[in-house]
């Protein structure tokens, strides 16, 4: 019997994409092919990372994504309310300017993870929606960018959505972001 291929950032990569094909496809069929990945490798993957999120006796959230990511490449302690958490950052090659960050609590329960801008990069210069771009910026940026915004519950686990009144033209609209990285502008309510 062969032993699975290994799982790592490459597989993770797919995971990302597979979530982000729902709104972007041409985006996630470009970086598939960057990646010299199949469309079934893609499935493979996401197939994969679903049983170790559900394996009765996997290993806690924290430690799988030093398992299939490897030693962060930076951590930096933080404090969120009355609680210090820690923020790991992974580099992830199709974004070379973002990081994925995993923001864990105390006995490494995971509390967010997603897509945030690498420091030192320079994010999008974001004025009014017509800025917003997909994959231009994160669910943060966009937050500062357009305050104030109203978090919303995403359509789907690994999605946000903020409201927010354009500035440019006073329309509502609800920015959408699947692992923290924005896909798509919709109209907002009034």
């Amino acid at each position: 019997m062969t032993s699975p291929a290994p799982f790592g950032p490459p597989q993770f990569q797919l995971v990302l994409l597979r979530r982000m094909a729902d709104h972007q496809p041409d985006l996630v069929e470009d970086a598939r092919h960057a990646l010299g990945a199949s469309l079934a490798e893609m499935r493979e993957a996401n197939r994969r990372w679903q049983a170790m999120l559900r394996a009765p006796r996997g290993r806690g959230a924290l430690r799988r994504y030093r398992s299939v990511l490897g030693e962060p490449e930076a951590s930096v302690r933080r404090t969120v309310g009355d609680l210090e958490c820690d923020a790991l950052f992974w580099r992830l090659p199709l974004w070379p300017d973002l990081r994925f960050e995993v923001m864990a609590g105390p006995g490494g329960a995971v509390w967010n993870e997603w897509l945030v801008r690498a420091p030192g990069e320079a994010g999008p210069g974001l004025r009014t929606a017509a800025d917003l771009l997909p994959w231009s910026c994160t669910v943060d940026e966009a937050a500062r960018a357009f305050e104030p915004v109203r978090p919303m519950e995403g359509s789907a686990p690994t999605r946000w959505a903020l409201a927010f009144t354009d500035p440019g033209s006073g329309e509502p609209h609800v920015a959408e972001f699947t692992w923290g990285l924005f896909q798509r502008l919709l109209p907002g309510r009034g």
